[in-house]
């Protein structure tokens, strides 16, 4: 005679009842791991978010300390005066012009620094420390230093180099004021020295997770350098080229101290950019609530571009987690 033993099912209450305790415990955990940030994000609240609601409501008056008598509720009329306004749209074309050339200068050579610092060579370490030395120095500090060092017309170092020159090959060397020759282009070169650092250190990551094995056998096939870069490594340092393009426009979207240190604007509003733009207007017209509406839509522009380069880093972190399974 044989007995069965079988195994009654739990009871759907009790089931429900272990899965809410799971769920009201990890709720609890969850609290607790978040509870040393507070501090921080109560913080980060105080420093960024009040002020930038405080902006906002800003942006809605008609606020200039000349005209006290004036102040008052304005509506939308600081956007279609920011927007309207022939020295605004001039300092978004500035902004443009700025931000695509010294993106685009900083990536190339950042790429091609990063190409020669993936190859293996004697003293390779203290290249790359020195190369991103200039990403270090304080912005101000570089600018004066490009002002004065390299494009003072008396004593600055491109002026010295043409001297010489006139001096080996018996001409007589012009003494260029480069700042004001070439206002847009002095503030351009000084933001790729500072920012060919960043990109190369960007680029040089995606080289080194590029696969090995791939490469070597390509070149077993007989591909060339040109053919490797052009069908294996442009391809892999897509997605890492394009995440250096949007943080570097993120970036210099806010770039004020070149252009106050260098040319402050000028000759006349040749090199007045957005940031240096809302300063004049807080700071000269003392027209506060134009310059918080210009405030506003410089964040707004800052939002949109960082979204994607948050879709970036995300995607970049989905393939690497996939390489490595």
């Amino acid at each position: 005679m044989s007995t069965a033993t079988s195994t009654l099912p739990a009871a759907p209450g009790s089931v429900a009842t272990a899965r809410e305790k799971a769920e009201a415990r990890e709720k609890i955990l969850g609290r607790r791991r978040r509870r040393p940030l507070m501090p921080a994000l109560i913080f980060l609240v105080v420093v960024t978010q009040i002020p930038f609601v405080v902006t906002i409501g800003m942006s809605f008056l008609n606020w200039n300390i000349l005209y006290p008598k004036d102040t008052g509720f304005g509506g939308l009329s600081n956007y279609a005066q920011v927007l309207g306004d022939d020295r605004m749209r001039s300092a978004m074309w500035n902004t443009v012009v700025m931000v695509t050339s010294s993106v685009f200068l900083s990536l190339v050579i950042g790429t091609g620094l990063a190409l020669l610092l993936n190859r293996k060579f004697f003293g390779r370490g203290i290249v790359r420390t020195l190369l991103i030395t200039p990403f270090l120095i304080m912005p101000m500090a570089s600018s004066l230093m490009w002002k004065h060092l390299i494009y003072n017309p008396d004593y600055g170092m491109f002026n010295g180099i043409l001297a010489w020159l006139g001096q080996t090959f018996g001409f007589d060397a012009p003494q260029i004021v480069w700042v004001s020759a070439a206002p847009m282009a002095a503030i351009v070169v000084t933001l790729t020295w500072t920012w060919t650092p960043f990109m190369m250190l960007i680029t040089l990551a995606g080289l080194q997770s590029q696969d090995s094995d791939i490469v070597e056998a390509a070149t077993v096939d007989g591909a060339g350098a040109w053919q490797q870069f052009r069908f294996l490594t442009l391809p892999h340092l897509r997605q890492y080229l394009e995440l250096a393009t949007v943080l570097g426009i993120i970036y210099l979207l806010n770039t004020y101290d070149q252009v106050f240190a260098i040319t402050q604007g000028g000759p006349g509003s040749a090199t007045t950019n957005l940031p240096y733009e809302i300063y004049l207007t807080a700071f000269r017209k003392y027209d506060y609530g134009e310059a918080a509406a210009a405030g506003v839509i410089i964040v707004i522009i800052s939002v949109i571009v960082a979204n994607f380069g948050m879709r970036m880093v995300s995607s970049l972190v989905t393939i690497e987690t996939g390489k490595k399974r």
